[in-house]
């Protein structure tokens, strides 16, 4: 019997022999695989609404959905929009959608009218399937965007509107079968990420992306510990996450159980009432629940976590006797490296672990070719089912690709043994609580304002949520502080801007800012050098000059 410890050797072996296992052609074939397989099992549990559903109650409510949306003129390569709280209608819609053969566009439910309209006419979105409680942003616009029309607008919850999504549900067929084949290569999302170069960007992902990002994380975390079943989801799925963890508990056989908003002040209550064994576990919840008897409770087995401190692995791993992994992936290529089961010792260390199933990963430097050990450079990404594209982006497809390798714009560094470890990013994003935040976005709104002349966007180091937005801001001649104070700005950002988005941080320029010699704002030399990042900052969570 070979008793030796694993090798980088042997896991990147055992990977691509995952690459041999056949994967269901579609979304709307494996919901149908996993509701022949656990049929009366609960699947999905949405606490704060009181509503379990069984796989095989999922299974026949997405049919019965398709069928309705069918009747209603949606077809296979249609672009549907959905607006939606973290209720079932979200994971029932784009189920029912990939059944059909269209196109499922998520758009974040905290945004304002324009950025709405945004997303709907870059999508060229033909359908609407919205909360009722977000439908006053969409009569609140002058016209209309995209080529949506009122008679293909479904709204959930109760509404004046005349297409409810319940009576979609119930007027539907369950036996529908699909006119049209959906195979792997059909695609299944335009998902819109921030990016790091401006407005947001739809990632063309077919089926079989969604098919490997969810089997293998399946396979990675029944590794690790076979009997985990109960999954918290508890950010929002309009998000990539919340979709791969709920298919990746179908894969399991297991259950979902998801929250209808984040709470940190109830996210421990939720691991011990729901016995969780598996999540996503954000640093600040740790730190806002110190440790107690109450840890003895938990049943976690395996959690992720991305960018924590050491102190935080080695707390994490303390008190609940669970090793907290990293891993890196992005929308665009799904999952790209993760830490093995075996590698405890190197989860401490803050690695992202090794390649993921179907994915080749190259450390490139400045000049394209392959950076050595130890050696800071790109990480390139290539392998099957990564999107095909941005939508409609030529140039950012030019700038993203080289071949078939994707250009991630994040700095990593592969030590000896083969683990990759990130280091930074090459693109300018803001990573705020979790929430991507494109300061290039930021700034346009910024200067939309006839009273500021220039602006630039930075992230600052925040304690709870990681990174904040700060802004300095150059007043066009002749007017001051006094003419355009803090509060007048962050009204204005607040029409265009998610909430999230909108800079807590506000610094007036009275001189003019740092350049390259190319006159481009010198960004990185606003900060440098700077004993206090908030000094002489207008603060608006706290109303106050700092």
């Amino acid at each position: 019997m070979n008793t030796q410890s694993p090798t980088v050797a042997d896991e990147l072996v055992r990977r691509k022999r995952q690459e041999q296992l056949a994967l269901p052609e579609s979304l709307g074939q494996f919901v149908r695989e996993q509701a022949a397989l656990y049929g009366d099992k609960p699947a999905a549990v949405w606490f704060d609404r009181g509503v379990t559903m069984t796989y095989a109650q999922i299974d026949r409510a997405a049919s019965q959905l398709a069928d309705s949306l069918m009747k209603h003129g949606v077809r296979k390569g249609c672009h549907v929009a959905l607006m939606l709280r973290n209720g079932p209608e979200f994971p029932l819609t784009w189920i029912a959608l990939g059944r059909i053969g269209a196109v499922m566009v998520p758009v974040n439910a905290a945004y304002t009218e324009d950025e709405m309209a945004f997303v709907l006419n870059d999508a060229d979105a033909q359908y609407l399937v919205i909360d009722a409680e977000f439908l006053p942003r969409l009569r609140s616009m002058p016209a209309l965007p995209g080529l949506i029309a009122w008679e293909r607008v479904v709204v959930r919850g109760d509404s004046d509107h005349p297409l409810n999504w319940d009576a979609f549900v119930e007027a539907g067929d369950a036996d529908f079968v699909a006119p049209a084949q959906v195979s792997r290569d059909d695609l299944l999302n335009l998902q819109y990420t921030s990016g790091t170069t401006g407005f947001p960007k739809g990632c063309m992902l077919s089926h079989d992306y969604w098919m490997i990002h969810c089997h293998g994380a399946a396979r990675h975390r029944r590794a690790a510990d076979s009997s985990i079943e109960n999954v918290l989801i508890w950010a929002p799925f309009f998000y990539m996450d919340p979709m791969w963890q709920f298919l990746m508990t179908l894969k399991l056989g297991g259950t979902a159980y998801i929250a209808e908003r984040m709470s940190l002040t109830r996210f421990m209550t939720w691991l011990v009432d729901y016995r969780i064994h598996y999540c996503i576990f954000p640093e600040p919840a740790l730190k806002a629940h110190p440790a107690g008897p109450g840890d003895a409770d938990l049943c976690l087995r395996y959690i992720s976590i991305y960018g924590w401190t050491r102190a935080a692995r080695e707390e994490v791993q303390s008190r609940f006797n669970v090793v907290a992994r990293e891993g890196f992936g992005m929308t665009e290529v799904g999952t790209g490296l993760l830490v093995p089961a075996w590698a405890a010792g190197q989860a401490l260390e803050r690695t992202c672990g090794l390649p993921a199933p179907f994915r080749d990963v190259e450390i490139r430097r400045d000049d394209g070719t392959v950076a050595a050990v130890d050696e800071i450079g790109e990480l390139w990404i290539r392998g099957r089912g990564i999107l095909w594209g941005y939508y409609k982006r030529p140039q950012a497809n030019a700038e993203s690709f080289d071949g078939g390798w994707f250009r991630t714009g994040d700095l990593f560094r592969r030590d000896a043994e083969g683990f990759y470890y990130i280091v930074g990013r090459i693109k300018e994003m803001i990573k705020r609580a979790g929430e991507n935040v494109s300061a290039t976005e930021v700034e346009t709104v910024l200067r939309s304002m006839d009273a500021i002349d220039e602006a630039a966007v930075v992230a600052v180091p925040d304690p709870l949520r990681r990174e904040e937005v700060k802004a300095y801001i150059k007043l066009r001649d002749g007017l001051s502080q006094t003419d355009v104070p803090p509060a007048l700005i962050f009204e204005h950002c607040a029409k265009h801007l998610a909430g999230f988005k909108v800079p807590r941080f506000l610094h007036y320029m009275t001189e003019d800012f740092p350049r390259t010699p190319s006159r481009k704002i010198a960004k990185k030399r606003l900060i440098a050098g700077t004993a206090d990042p908030f000094a002489g900052t207008y603060d608006r969570q706290e109303s106050r000059w700092r």
